[in-house]
This record gives structure tokens, sequence and C-alpha cells, in this order.
């Protein structure tokens, strides 16, 4: 476990649900990784991020799944793509990310409370 954070630290985390609306290959990425769109809904709208998750998910797989991300870190350039949000998830018992994600469908841009 980390240090302990009070409530207004983890308010200051902003994460939200959203769509993949498209998944693409990531050659050029120094660990294999997927290029995702994900749609946030009408406040945020289209986001771009790059999410290791190769070993669980396939391209065709992604597209209309809902994910969890984290969209107010500022954007960070990984190679040639500049990655606007974290998607979340968490590592298996080998290290694979296992995406993060409401287990009901919720309209995208809701926040977690």
């Amino acid at each position: 476990m980390t240090e302990t954070i009070t409530y207004a630290d983890f308010e200051r985390v902003d994460i939200r649900t959203g769509t993949i609306v498209e998944a693409s290959a990531f050659p050029e990425a120094r660990k294999p990784a997927i290029k995702l769109v994900i749609d946030f809904g009408p406040e945020i709208g289209l986001k771009k991020s790059s999410a290791q998750i190769t070993i669980h998910y396939d391209l065709e797989t992604l597209v209309g799944r809902q994910v969890l991300g984290v969209v107010n870190f500022p954007p960070r350039q990984i190679g040639p793509f500049r990655s606007e949000v974290l998607t979340l998830g968490f590592e298996d018992e080998v290290g694979a990310i296992v995406l993060a994600a409401s287990d009901k469908p919720v309209p995208n841009g809701r926040k977690l409370l």
C-alpha cells in the first residue's frame, strides 16, 4: 500500500468513463501498445491514449468497449503519438494489463465518485 491521501486528494484525479471508438496498432512504441481513441462524452469529447494492453486484447474486440480513464493528466508524448488520457487497468499475475471498467454501461463522461 502507498501513503495515505485525503479525500480532497482523490477528488483532484478526474476519472471518467468512455467508449473506445478506434483501436489501431502502435508498432513505433518501445513496449507493445495499442493506440486508442476514446469518446468521453460531449463535455470532454474524443481523446487519444496509448495502452500497453496487447496481451489480453485484440484491435477488433476493443471498439465499443467501455473503459475508465484519467482525463486531467497532462498529455504525454510517446514516440510519434501524443497520449491525452491515461487508460486505467490492473496487472494480472504475470504483469499483463487488464482494463478497468464499470460492470454495467454508464453514459460516457461520467465521473468516478
